[in-house]
């Protein structure tokens, strides 16, 4: 059968002429049940637009952000506070995520009342304590309960902040935010002081990381609150005068951690499991985390009592229970010991080994990013297990990981002892997972700024891990995450992501990212009020876009650049507008001062020029005087800046150009005459310093006719000039003025300069004046005596072309052509 004439066979009909009628006749495509199925419809980008200080800031993630002088209608009036609902409800939803599973017990409080009482007796006063101790030593737990017992102190009630990695800018943006009901709405720094200054609060700040001036700065700001101060010891100590409490907090004593081990275990301690608890407390020096942890090695090994075989065949401890572990025969269990001090002092790898493996791959998740854990909805999509959320609660239960503010990390210690285990491998893969997942999840539309504002922490920790080793998929993550943190208010996070963009962008090469962070960069300056790095960084992300031609890049760079400007209080600097282009010269008819002036010293007094009809473009040149003549002469020019007088000498310059290509041309296009009548180099005008004036070769007997001088009125053309003899031939003598003719111009002027100098010169010897006057401002200079000679000198010509005698010219017609 011929392939290309389809026979029935192939569509399953014969040739009927129904059927073969349906065939024939072209079918009408099929329209698609799902059109956007397999190819999604594209999502708007998101973007948030806030009050930012007196701008109102668009944050556009495609393009870059877009800022502009709020209007008087957007901008908001003074935030109110939040009533006493509102501070609780925030308040519970600032804790951190309870793991999911059976609760965990809560541990007491155990020798801490006397150190509880007194912060709370200084706090009633309105006096602010800095509360110090090592990491693991139960500041946390402290703090929670002093803030129960100061409920009701203040008008504000009681503010609980977390001072991990924050600057005292951004804790005063956090008080703000806890205390004032303020949504999208930013205060700038005059207008956040004179907010906070009114706030009357217990602020309980946990984790502060910095002192000195900077704490001194957070205190200044709030004089009506009281604050109770978390820290480390390693941290810096505040300045002298400023009048906080100092309460230094210690390990418990040996009846209290055998107390707190029994409560993790849930039973009372054997001789042997004492005198083990014994010998930590003496190496630990009591600190309640590491008879935690120690608690959590004694259930495992009650578990693995219970049934030996329950660790290996899972891999892990799944829900075996546990009746009476100590009443088990002398054989079950015998052979599983106690922990080693060792791993009683550093627990963090034998308590890993035997957890479930989605808490395990938690770990390394944790590991490589820094110590900040995911959050738990996060670790189905990490790990790859749908149940991996409930190993929160595993890493709980062990003391592994600790709350900081909303969120979990790994706790003191921890991640050291893990990397020792090998736990950080694969830290680099897991980083480039978490950052892949991250800025899938940052991007969504579904997920608001907020939500990714929470998880902050562990998406820099991802951009860290990845600037060098994987700046594309950081450049991803920074891309995605920065517009997030922008839109909900977490700006120290914006500037953090911003910056390792930037870096990211630069050493994987992508320009277009990189102009995109400079410009984002550029409009976070100048919401912060530093105008000279917020130009800095506008005009690098035009620069860059400009190279790529990113025209809709290039005008929001622009467009914020001159806000910049405007906000500086005049042009940017180089001569270029705040849009980036060249600054318009002064159109007036007067001239324009120099833009410093010009020095009294060295400013010479001109007299003013008279009114004339002349046009504008005439040049005339300005001959310095004399010495003896009058003023003395000055050895420094003045340059006057103005731009009537440059465009009168660009003219000049052009006219010039113009006048001697005609002049070649001329001369090149009349090859055809007579030998005679053409142009010889020999025939230059010299100089006669006898005071005859210019003397040139005669011209032959059969030259045109041409007019011997200007005569008696000095002007070329009139009536009085005198006439060429009948014969034709031209009278080869001087007017009786003595002045020989001048070679006609392109342009000739209405009247000649009546004190023409001795030389002829190709170029001004003095500035140009702003307007042209009949007559040189000041006496010619010669080199000889200043008394004028017997007959006049020939005059100025006008042009660069030198002056002839009428006698170096056939005729006027030809002369006239040739220029």
């Amino acid at each position: 059968m011929d392939p290309m004439n389809r026979g029935p066979e192939e569509h399953g009909h014969d040739h009927g002429g129904d059927d073969h009628d349906a065939s024939a006749r072209p079918q009408r495509p099929r329209d698609p049940l799902t059109p956007d199925f397999g190819q999604p419809a594209p999502v708007l980008a998101r973007t948030v637009q806030l009050v930012a200080g007196d701008f109102l800031l668009t944050v556009n993630p495609v393009d870059g952000s877009e800022i502009e002088a709020c209007p008087p209608g957007e901008r908001p009036e003074r935030p109110a506070k939040r009533t006493a609902d509102d501070r609780a409800e925030l308040r519970r939803a600032a804790m951190p995520p309870v793991p999911p599973g059976p609760a965990l017990p809560r541990l007491p409080l155990l020798e801490r009342q006397e150190e509880r009482e007194r912060l709370v007796r200084l706090l009633a006063r309105g006096r602010s304590v800095r509360l110090t101790g090592p990491a693991g030593s139960g500041r946390t737990a402290l703090l929670g309960a002093v803030a129960d017992d100061c409920a009701d102190l203040a008008p504000d009630g009681v503010i609980r902040l977390c001072g991990y990695r924050k600057t005292p800018g951004e804790l005063l943006h956090d008080l703000f935010a806890a205390v004032y009901d303020a949504p999208l709405y930013r205060p700038d720094r005059a207008q956040l002081l004179e907010l906070v200054h009114d706030i009357g609060a217990v602020v309980v700040l946990d984790d502060l990381e910095f002192g000195g001036a900077a704490l001194d700065e957070l205190l200044d700001a709030t004089p009506e609150c009281a604050f109770l101060l978390s820290t480390t010891p390693d941290t810096a100590a505040p300045a002298a005068d400023s009048h906080l409490e100092e309460v230094f907090l210690g390990g418990l004593g040996r009846g209290a951690s055998l107390e707190l081990l029994e409560r993790v275990v849930g039973r009372v301690l054997d001789d042997e499991e004492a005198n083990w608890a014994g010998d930590l407390w003496f190496e630990s020096e009591g600190l309640p985390l590491r008879f935690v942890q120690a608690g959590a090695l004694l259930h495992q090994r009650d578990q693995l009592r219970a049934d030996p075989h329950a660790f290996e065949e899972y891999g892990y401890f799944a829900d075996t229970p546990v009746d009476a572990p100590f009443d088990a025969g002398p054989d079950d269990g015998a052979g599983i010991p106690l922990p080693s001090l060792a791993d009683g002092a550093a627990p963090a790898a034998l308590l890993a080994s035997r957890l479930s493996p989605s808490a395990r791959a938690t770990l390394k998740f944790a590991v490589a990013l820094g110590g900040e854990l995911p959050h738990q909805a996060h670790l189905p999509a990490l790990v790859g297990d749908t149940h991996a959320d409930a190993a929160l609660a595993e890493l709980v239960g062990c003391a592994l990981v600790t709350a900081v503010g909303a969120r979990y990390r790994l706790a003191a210690g921890v991640r050291t002892q893990l990397e020792s285990a090998g736990y950080a491998d694969d830290a680099t893969e897991h980083a480039k997972t978490a950052a892949q997942h991250y800025a899938w999840w940052a991007g969504h539309p579904s997920v608001t700024p907020e939500r990714v504002a929470a998880e902050a922490d562990a998406v820099q920790a991802a951009l860290g891990a990845l600037v060098t080793p994987e700046s594309g998929a950081a450049v991803l993550l920074a891309r995605t995450a920065a517009p997030a943190f922008a839109g909900g208010l977490h700006w120290g996070a914006w500037e953090r992501a911003l910056r390792s963009g930037q870096e990211a962008a630069r050493n994987a090469g992508e320009v277009a990212e990189e102009a995109y962070f400079h410009h984002e960069l550029g409009i976070l300056a100048l919401c912060g009020g530093q105008l000279d790095r917020a130009r800095a960084e506008l005009e690098a992300s035009i620069g860059l876009r400009g190279a790529l031609a990113d025209k809709r890049g290039m005008i929001s760079g622009r467009r914020a650049l001159a806000l910049v400007a405007d906000r500086s209080g005049g042009t940017l600097p180089g001569g270029r507008t705040a849009a980036g282009e060249e600054v318009p010269d002064a159109r007036y008819e007067e001239s324009a001062s120099p833009p410093g002036g010009v020095l009294a010293a060295f400013a010479s007094p001109e007299p003013p020029a008279e009114p004339s009809a002349e046009p504008d473009t005439l040049v005339t040149s300005k001959v310095t005087p004399a010495v003896g003549a009058g003023a003395a002469p000055s050895r420094r020019s003045i340059v006057s800046g103005t731009r009537r007088n440059l465009v009168a000498a660009g003219a000049g310059a052009l006219l010039a150009a113009v006048l001697g290509t005609v002049v070649t041309l001329g001369a090149t296009s009349d090859g055809d005459r007579p030998e005679g009548d053409r142009v010889k180099t020999e025939q230059s005008a010299k100089e006669d310093r006898d005071g005859g004036g210019l003397s040139a070769d005669e011209p032959q007997k059969d030259s045109t006719d041409r007019p011997g001088g200007p005569g008696d009125d000095g002007v070329v053309g009139t009536s009085d000039d005198p006439k060429p003899s009948a014969s034709g031939a031209p009278s080869g003598e001087p007017s009786e003025s003595g002045k020989p003719s001048q070679k006609p111009t392109g342009k000739p002027t209405d009247k000649p300069t009546d004190k023409p100098t001795d030389k002829p010169t190709d170029k001004p010897t003095g500035k140009p004046t702003d307007k042209p006057t009949d007559k040189p401002t000041d006496p010619p200079t010669t080199d000889e005596p200043t008394d004028p000679p017997t007959s006049d000198p020939p005059p100025t010509p006008t042009s660069d072309a030198p002056p002839s005698s009428p006698d170096s010219s056939p005729d006027t017609s030809d002369s006239a052509s040739a220029s």
